[in-house]
């Protein structure tokens, strides 16, 4: 099981990304502050779900956490900034919307532009250490998921409800035969 804080006396708030390294769409990330004695022994890095446990627990915690918010960076912005800056600005976005204001930010990564005056921890892999990071995975990845699954529809020609936005080689033929669209990144090598 994952660990359920870092620093047992501060509220903390746990901040992961989803869809840095597509292709399209928007980048969203998440943060969560769960009750100091929550526990979950289904909640891990996303990556290491289906999408079933992952929208199953999405339901867990957004009724268990005492705060959490999703932030969005949309591919425009992402090719006006560059994606590790739009990484920070959609964590920004999320930590910026919570009801309760975290003491400090556990956050996944190595790096992090310092929002307001919280502190923060980078944790490498932080979502396969800490719940509160491992629950901001799984938001930031459903909410994304949800998107791009109604952005599938309006482009079905790219294959978006299977590879989400991702240089699958399906996807990148897709841009030869038939260009890009608005939610390409074009500041990413798309051929």
């Amino acid at each position: 099981m994952l660990k359920k804080y870092l620093n047992k006396l501060l509220i903390e708030a746990g901040c992961d990304e989803a869809g840095r390294g597509c292709l399209a769409g928007p980048v969203y990330a998440a943060a969560v502050i769960f009750p100091k004695t929550f526990k979950h022994s289904l909640i891990k890095d996303s990556k290491k779900l289906n999408n079933k446990q992952r929208n199953a627990l999405r339901t867990i915690i957004e009724k268990e956490a005492l705060s959490w918010a999703v932030g969005i960076v949309s591919a425009k912005e992402i090719d006006e900034i560059n994606i590790l800056n739009a990484s920070f600005l959609a964590m920004h976005r999320a930590i910026d919307q919570l009801k309760i204001i975290p003491q400090i930010l556990l956050i996944d990564g190595n790096r992090f532009n310092k929002f307001k005056e919280i502190p923060h921890t980078c944790i490498i892999k932080g979502d396969d250490k800490y719940m509160s990071i491992a629950a901001a995975s799984i938001l930031a990845k459903t909410y994304r998921d949800d998107y791009i699954e109604l952005l599938h529809e309006k482009f079905p020609m790219y294959d978006w409800l299977n590879n989400k936005t991702y240089g699958t080689p399906k996807h990148l033929q897709a841009i030869k035969e038939h260009g890009i669209t608005d939610y390409h990144r074009k500041s990413f090598r798309l051929i």
